[in-house]
Formats: structure tokens, C-alpha cells, sequence
């Protein structure tokens, strides 16, 4: 056992339950909120997080993984508000969210660059974790970068290291966001490797984005947690070959490298208001309880492999 900071505060990882590994609350541009969202409604915003969380804690969910950092919106004093009103535990991240280049607050100090001074990355990301985001007094709990399409660009690559960097100096557990069609996450086990980190502390997300098994095979094979973290996105894969995805991965041997979630949020200003729901509809927090857990017993997978995959895997991705 060990601790796990949440929102609310630390809890033993025993305590976590059924944990779904990569669900945000709200992804916004604060930037853009400020100066163009003039509709916006804070308390509002705050009052629809509590009602869809607390129904996700009525269907049996205990904790969830928010892996909303830098360049997604994160803000704390709001989830803050959020936690205080579930009986839920909110687990969030440090971290960096980019497919191409830094933020240009990053663009000149660092090692090698005009200002040559160790990574400034690596520096907030442990502080993060070890003391707390910003003033809230909340600690991040585990780690969170992205490689997409474009591959490892310098700023991917740079986001990269300092993740792995950060956790051999704390333990942090990592989630990477993925692309299983260009191969990806064999990029992130490489050069996360490259720094000393333990791969069975990496959750290798949006895995259940595909049906090659063979690809999985070889990622679970390092060791490595397999993100099916998508359902409901039945635009990107439909929802019968995920579920026959994580059927097979168990029948192959790899329940142990099995995480799930949505990847969902109460809000996402990155669509036109009303889109999303029409577009995935099952694209909620409701749906692996309501769903995608029937759909799995159907296809023969057991509750004990249940409970490994919602409970045991998580625990152990923070022990």
C-alpha cells in the first residue's frame, strides 16, 4: 500500500476502488474563456461537474484520473469546488500537453538554449508533485505528456524526457497520450526507457483506439498498462470492437496490462455547443458502467478480471 494524493487530500491506494484512469472535468482555454467566452457561467460550470460526478459515483466509480496539465486548462481552485461537493476521489496530473512545439515560456531557458540553465520542465513538474500546484495545496499524483501524428518533435521529445526525469526522482506513476496507428506508444517506451523510467508505471493512452493486437502485444509485453480509455468515442472506433479488443487482450494473458475510461469531461470547448452529444452520444461518464461492463460479462470476461482492471491495475499503478 501507499498514498495517493487526490484533491481532497491523501488516501491510502487501497482506498482507491474501481478507478477509471483518464477522465477530465473540464477542458477549456482559459486564455481564449477570458477574452471570448462571454457566456460563460462559473458556477454553472461547477454545479454540472457535481451532478454527472456524483452519478458516475452512484453507478459504482470511486475514483477518477484527471489528466487535465498545461496546455488543457488546468485549474485547480475550480476542481477544488468540485471535489468538495462528490464522494468521489479526483486524482490529477503535471504535466505538459503538446503534439508539436512548447509554449514560448519555454522556448529559450533550458539546457543547450540562450538561457542555458537545467530544465525549467523537470523543475515545476517535481514541484508539482512534491509540493503542491500553485497555492491550492493540492499535489499532482502522477505525470502526463502526448505523442501524436507528428511524432517526437523537439518540443514532444523535450516534454517527454523531463516527465521521465521527473518521475525516477519521485515515483510518480505516467499516463502518455498515444496514437496507436502511427506506432507511437513503442516511441514513448523507448525514450521514457532512455531516462530510467519503470514502464509498468506508464499507462500508454487511447490504446483501445485500435484493433491490432499485435501492437498491444508488444507494448503490454514491456510491461507497460494499456490505456482503453476511449468509449464512447464510436467515431474513432466503434464500440463492439472495443469491447472485443479488451476481450482479447485478456484471452492473450494481458488483464494485468488492462486499464479503462472515457476520456470524457462535463465540458470541452473544443467542439460547438450541442456537437458532441450529437456526434458520440455514449461519449459520458455513464457509459462503462452502463455499457461497456454488461458488454464485457456477455463476452465471458469474469468480475475477478473486472475487479483487476478497475481496481487492482490503478492500486498498483500508484504502488
Amino acid at each position: 500500500m501507499s498514498t495517493v494524493q487526490t484533491v481532497a487530500g491523501p488516501v491510502d491506494s487501497a482506498d482507491l476502488g474501481r478507478t477509471l484512469v483518464h477522465e477530465h472535468i473540464v477542458i477549456v482555454g482559459e486564455e481564449h474563456r477570458r477574452n471570448y467566452a462571454g457566456d460563460w457561467d462559473e458556477d454553472q460550470v461547477v454545479a454540472d461537474a457535481v451532478r454527472d460526478l456524483t452519478e458516475l459515483a452512484r453507478l459504482g466509480i470511486d475514483t477518477i484520473m484527471d489528466p487535465t496539465v498545461l496546455g488543457l486548462g488546468r485549474y485547480v481552485p475550480r476542481v477544488q469546488r468540485i471535489a468538495e461537493q462528490v464522494d468521489l476521489n479526483i486524482v490529477v496530473a503535471t504535466g505538459l500537453y503538446t503534439y508539436n512545439e512548447l509554449p514560448f515560456q519555454f522556448h529559450y531557458a533550458g539546457p543547450g538554449l540562450l538561457f542555458d540553465v537545467p530544465e525549467p520542465l523537470t523543475e515545476l513538474f517535481v514541484r508539482d508533485l512534491t509540493e503542491g500546484i500553485a497555492d491550492t495545496g493540492v499535489r499532482a499524483a502522477f505525470l502526463k505528456c502526448a505523442i501524436e501524428a507528428q511524432g517526437l518533435t523537439p518540443g514532444v521529445e523535450r516534454v517527454m524526457r523531463a516527465v521521465g526525469q521527473a518521475h525516477v526522482q519521485t515515483g510518480a506513476p505516467i499516463t502518455v497520450h498515444t496514437n496507436p496507428h502511427t506506432g507511437s506508444g513503442l516511441v514513448a517506451q523507448r525514450v521514457l526507457g532512455e531516462e530510467g523510467v519503470d514502464l509498468s508505471k506508464v499507462v500508454l493512452g487511447h490504446c483501445g483506439d485500435t484493433t491490432d493486437l499485435d501492437y498491444l502485444s508488444r507494448l503490454a509485453e514491456a510491461g507497460s498498462l494499456l490505456g482503453m480509455d476511449r468509449f464512447g468515442l464510436d467515431l474513432l472506433l466503434p464500440f463492439e470492437d472495443r469491447v472485443d479488443t479488451v476481450v482479447e487482450l485478456v484471452r492473450r494473458g494481458f488483464v494485468d496490462n488492462v486499464v479503462i475510461a472515457h476520456d470524457a469531461s462535463c465540458v470541452i470547448d473544443w467542439f460547438p455547443a450541442g456537437a458532441k452529444e450529437q456526434v458520440v452520444p455514449r461519449w459520458n461518464y455513464r457509459h462503462i458502467s452502463e455499457d461497456v461492463i454488461p458488454a464485457l460479462l456477455d463476452k465471458g470476461i469474469s468480475q475477478a478480471d473486472l475487479e483487476t482492471i478497475l481496481v487492482h491495475n490503478p492500486r498498483r499503478h500508484f504502488e
